[in-house]
């Protein structure tokens, strides 16, 4: 089951933290893997790793995307998977932000998106058939955190799309879900230092901070064949982050 041998899947934002966890799990199942991303050296380096393509990728920039997808489709015969993963996740307080910080978060995150989808879908619908994935958060559409109203906001627009895109193309064999992790181990939390890791952790019923690996194997399933009664929907994992009614639940 969740043998995904000659699917051809492009992960945007794949060169590190979740994104590379999930290019790893799709590999590990037997896709083809594209890596899009703006950081060009760990971009390559997760590529070659992976055996799979790097492109430069700029989601916010609508001729690049659809370059890559173009170029993808070209080569390889055909574009099966998109894990749209792409976003930054600045802090700052609604006192302290400026259009500036507000306008860069959902260009990235929801414009950056929405033109991925957009071209992916034009060569999906050609198949009659494919499968998306968005990385979104529990932040935005279930909980709130200090400092991230802008990435709350963007990652809530994000399953919103998701809904209307799901619905408008599922009579083309293409299915579109979401997850939306909780408090995963990536680089930047890492380098946060311990205390703060281990605040993380402290609210997860599970005791352990999620691994990006964890969001790759939800994300092989949604885009594996046996997903395909399942669309427009969000996975929750989170270690069973949003259970407790108060922090202190132990």
């Amino acid at each position: 089951m969740f043998d995904l041998a000659g699917e051809v899947a492009l992960v945007t934002g794949g060169a590190k933290g979740i994104g590379k966890g999930i290019a790893k799990a799709l590999k590990q199942a037997g896709a083809k893997v594209i890596i899009g991303d703006i950081d060009k050296e760990k971009g390559e380096m997760t590529a070659n790793e992976l055996d799979g393509d790097f492109y430069y990728l700029d989601v916010t920039n609508k001729e690049q995307v659809q370059y890559v997808v173009q170029s993808i489709c070209e080569k390889y015969g055909k574009l099966s998977i998109l894990c749209s993963n792409a976003g930054i996740f600045p802090q700052v307080t609604i006192e302290n932000m400026t259009e500036e910080d507000w306008d860069k978060v959902q260009n990235i995150n929801v414009k950056g998106a929405f033109l991925v989808i957009q071209a992916t879908l034009k060569h999906m619908k050609k198949q009659n058939y494919g499968r998306i994935v968005l990385t979104s958060s529990i932040t935005g559409d279930i909980t709130g955190y200090p400092g991230w109203a802008h990435y709350g906001a963007s990652k809530a627009a994000q399953l919103g799309f998701m809904r209307t895109a799901a619905l408008e193309y599922a009579k083309y064999g293409i299915t579109i879900n979401a997850i939306q992790p909780g408090n995963i181990l990536t680089d930047g939390l890492i380098e946060a230092g311990e205390e703060y890791m281990n605040k993380m952790k402290s609210v997860i019923p599970v005791n352990v901070l999620g691994k990006p690996e964890d969001i790759g194997y939800t994300a092989v399933f949604l885009a594996s064949r046996e997903a395909g009664f399942i669309t427009g929907q969000r996975i929750v994992v989170d270690g069973g982050q949003i259970l407790p009614e108060t922090p202190d639940f132990q």
